[in-house]
């Protein structure tokens, strides 16, 4: 078999990260998250900045991609690409670099599309975090000392442009569980509760490819 692979998705402030990174731990592999960021940059030659200001957003402002598309494109010189709008080739460029990476080595990839990227990986698994939205509140609301208010208006923001950019990237729908092989409530099962659904699915789908 090949390398194992896991893709997390996320409500905001459902854990999904910390999630991540402990069943990263666990499998002493790597996670990567804003890793791929720079990753993506050092393979595309674009700067990491771009695909910071880009990242799990939706479509930037037509404008801003006319002006930054006199960007130099490095190595990916074809002419489809050179004409495409700079979000798509940002977009095609972390999709590239997602693939690269789980072709090298086992890890666990958070966010940005990588269940889609990943779609016919069989040694994948695509999970889904979340988490009641008072939970989610109380979370954000301690991590990024806001009022309760404000929290949830950063959470539904988030939510809401991870959300666009993955229903506007892929033909999937953002949170919907028919498009993951796990959807977890952390509220419920908590950060280690989580890690351990996911390595018993694992457990059983290995199981059944041996069979």
């Amino acid at each position: 078999m090949g390398n194992k692979v896991y893709t997390i998705a996320r409500e905001f402030g459902s854990g999904g990260k910390e999630i991540g990174e402990k069943l990263a731990e666990r499998l002493g592999i790597k996670v990567y998250d804003k890793e791929l960021l720079q990753q993506a940059a050092k393979d595309s030659g674009f700067c990491e900045e771009i695909f910071e200001n880009h990242d799990e957003k939706p479509t930037s402002s037509f404008l801003y991609s006319l002006v930054m598309d006199t960007y130099s494109v490095g190595g990916y010189n074809s002419a489809p690409f050179l004409d495409m709008p700079l979000n798509h080739k940002v977009f095609l460029a972390q999709f590239e670099t997602i693939k690269k990476i789980a072709a090298r080595e086992s890890c666990v990839i958070v966010g940005r599309c990588a269940d889609y990227a990943l779609a016919d990986n069989p040694d994948c698994i695509n999970i889904f975090i979340h988490a009641a939205m008072e939970q989610r509140i109380k979370t954000v609301s301690k991590r990024l000392n806001l009022t309760e208010n404000k929290a949830k208006d950063v959470i539904q923001k988030t939510d809401k442009q991870r959300s666009s950019y993955y229903n506007y990237y892929t033909s999937k729908k953002w949170g919907d569980s028919t498009g993951y092989h796990l959807t977890l409530d952390s509220g419920k099962l908590g950060i280690d509760g989580c890690v351990d659904m996911i390595l018993k699915c694992r457990e059983v789908l290995d199981a059944n490819k041996r069979h």
